[in-house]
Formats: structure tokens, sequence, C-alpha cells
């Protein structure tokens, strides 16, 4: 009972989540198309969000000492990698044929744990994986981008494997005695890839006027400060901590899989936001992602076996704690 509660919990709080990093792109848009780069998009929404997570680091300062290697790790691949290589990309490629691809991260991490980790995929977990891939196909419409550009799609790649990285590092650690605290490993990866972005964006060349004027979505003029707070604190903050509390009732697997439907907020909001409208083969798409996290979800066994299995529940100790306490939550997207 109360496991099953957990799990209803943690999805409606993964969706929660999708809901938040997905209207990233929607608030980004007209901030671009405003006059601001996109890599002084994606350097204002993580050194903003650094700032506010400032506290949090603080309090778990002794991280640094404790967990160096898995900060430094957090920060380069789960946020300055995953955030350059993406607006990179689709600065080459079309952004669907982008975000497909970044998307195929999760069937990466089945592919991690089946053949590096060497353990059993249930096949659930893996139908889950192929239904929401091939459900964003049609969401994106992949097929509308047949023109590619070799280093765009490579760009792409490299965002869906620092993707991968994340979805890793989430499980580095859940059984030590000594656990990293979730919210401090992200507090330090912001602050992290907020120094590495400083490097790579230059923000000291940007228009900061364009963020004390207005930005136009879909003919409606909003201020530019008003984009920039929805991306920082809803988009940012408040999207990594509802998946921090996700992940520790849905495996990596399966909160993966969730994560898909990011995708599919994104272009909704897009069409009602925006004005760009979703055509049949899209919303069947949809229904296609929505049905491939479902199955992986209810893949998850209300006795779990002592070995772990991928998109399959966390062990129980003696304690009653659960392995999923100590993990970060699923990957994110720059979308």
């Amino acid at each position: 009972m109360h496991a099953s509660q957990g799990r209803s919990a943690g999805l409606g709080l993964a969706l929660a989540s999708a809901f938040a990093f997905g209207g990233s792109g929607v608030a980004a848009k007209p901030l671009i198309e405003a006059g601001l780069d996109p890599l002084h998009v994606v350097w204002l929404r993580v050194a903003g969000a650094a700032l506010v997570m400032l506290p949090v680091a603080w309090r778990h300062r002794d991280l640094l000492r404790r967990k160096p290697a898995l900060l430094v790790g957090f920060g380069l691949l789960a946020v300055a990698g995953v955030q350059a290589f993406y607006f990179a990309s689709i600065s080459r490629i079309p952004v669907g044929v982008a975000l497909l691809i970044e998307y195929l991260a999760p069937a990466l991490v089945l592919g991690w744990v089946r053949f590096v980790q060497r353990r059993p995929v249930t096949r659930a977990a893996a139908l889950g994986v192929v239904l929401a891939a091939g459900g964003l196909a049609c969401v994106v419409q992949v097929w509308s981008g047949l023109s590619f550009d070799l280093v765009g799609l490579l760009l792409a790649l490299a965002a869906a494997c620092c993707q991968v990285g994340y979805f890793v590092l989430s499980d580095q650690g859940a059984d030590e005695a000594e656990q990293a605290d979730p919210l401090g490993v992200i507090a330090y990866g912001l602050l992290i890839g907020a120094l590495v972005l400083t490097l790579v964006a230059r923000p000291w060349g940007m228009d900061w006027g364009v963020l004390g004027g207005r930005a136009d979505m879909d003919g409606t003029s909003v201020p530019a400060w008003l984009l920039l707070g929805w991306i920082v604190l809803i988009a940012t903050v408040l999207a990594y901590v509802t998946g921090v509390i996700s992940v520790r009732r849905l495996s990596p697997q399966v909160a993966g899989v969730v994560a898909c439907l990011e995708a599919v907020v994104a272009t909704v909001l897009a069409w009602i936001l925006l004005g760009e409208h979703l055509d049949a083969p899209q919303i069947i798409g949809g229904a296609v992602v929505l049905v491939g996290a479902f199955i992986a979800q209810s893949s998850t066994p209300k006795a779990p076996p002592s070995e772990p299995v991928a998109g399959s529940g966390p062990a129980t100790g003696a304690d009653g704690s659960t392995e999923r306490d100590a993990q970060l939550p699923a990957g994110r997207t720059a979308s």
C-alpha cells in the first residue's frame, strides 16, 4: 500500500518536474528572438539557479571534501555538458532532431546497465523506452529534418552522452554509509556548471539591455525579466528539486523514461503560448510516450529482488531506508 502510494507520488512529482523543465524552451525562445545569444540564455539560467541554491551549497559544504569528483562530474556533465552541447546542436540541426537524439539517453542508460554493468533489464522497462523513443519521433517530427549536418548530429549525441553520465552519477555512492545529499550535489553542480559556462558563453559580451526590455510571445509583449525569472526559478530550481524528490520513489531508468514527457510538454506549451500547432502524428506520438512511461513505471515489482534490476524498485535496508534515498534526479535537457 505504502509502496504503491510512494510510486504514485513519485510519478506525479516526475510529471511536475517534466512540466517545469518543458517550459524552459517556451520562455527562452522569445529572449533569443529579442537578441540574446542562446549560450547567454543558458548561462543566465544556470548562473541564476546557482545563486538561488547558494544557501544549500553552504549547508552541504562538507561535500567539497568528501565528494569532489562527484561534484565536478555532475557540474561538467549534468549541467554544463547537456546545456552547452544541446544549444550548440540546435544552431546547426532542427530542434526536433536534436531533442530526439538527446532523448536517446534513457535507451543508452539501459545499454550501459545491461552491457557495462552486466545487470539484467526487465522487458517492460526496455519496451517502455522503445515506445517512448518511437513516440518522441512522432512528437518532434524527425522526418522533417532529413538533411543532416554531421557536426550538429555529433553535438546532439554528445548531449545525450552527457545525460548518460548524469544517470550513471545518480547511482554513485547509493550503497555507502556516508551518502551525498542530492540537493547538495545539485547546488554544487550548478555552481561548477556556471563557472564552466562562463568560460564558454563569455557573458561579458552579452547585450544586457535586452533584459530590461520586452520580448514578444506570439503577439503578446512580455517583460524579459519575467521570462528569465521563470527559466531560473521554475524551469531550473523547482524542476531539479521536484526531480530529486521523485527519483527517491522511482528508479533512475523509470524516471528517465518519464523525463521523456518533457519534449511533449514543451511541444504543447509551444502550441498554446507560441502558436506552434500540433498535427495528428504529434498528438498520437504524445500518447505513445505516455503509454511507454506508464509501462516502464508499472514494471516496478512490489517485492524487489536482492539484486538491483533496471526498471525495478529499490532494495530496503533493515532500518527501512532505501537505496534510492541518496540518488539524484533523472537527466534533464535544456529544451
